[in-house]
């Protein structure tokens, strides 16, 4: 139970660095300090939108429009934090310290 635990807390991890990347990323394309073209930039922004557009995408489609203020990373990172704390630290690790307490007959 505590490496699924340890997997999923990774991958979610790992998930909230990619996102903070492309939400970096789009901010140094706006403001012009890399350019787009270039194929290394490009590559990685093609990269960082196809991992995390599928999950930005609902939320943009809820959200009012707020004059150009994209807040979709803020509230994406807030689920993802509440759904790892519920999946991790309230079901999974529970679970496996309750298995750890109970007595083996025998044993």
């Amino acid at each position: 139970m505590y490496a699924l635990a340890n997997l999923i807390d990774t991958a979610v991890s790992i998930y909230l660095t990619l996102l903070f990347a492309a939400v970096i990323l789009t901010w140094l394309v706006q403001f012009n300090v890399v350019n787009p073209r270039q194929p290394l930039v490009h590559t990685i922004g093609t990269f960082l939108y196809r991992i995390t557009e599928p999950a930005l995408a609902p939320i943009r489609r809820i959200m009012p429009n707020l004059g150009g203020i994209d807040i979709s990373p803020v509230i994406l990172i807030l689920l993802i934090h509440f759904a790892r704390n519920l999946i991790v630290y309230d079901l999974l690790l529970p679970m496996a310290y309750r298995n750890e307490m109970q007595i083996v007959p025998g044993g």
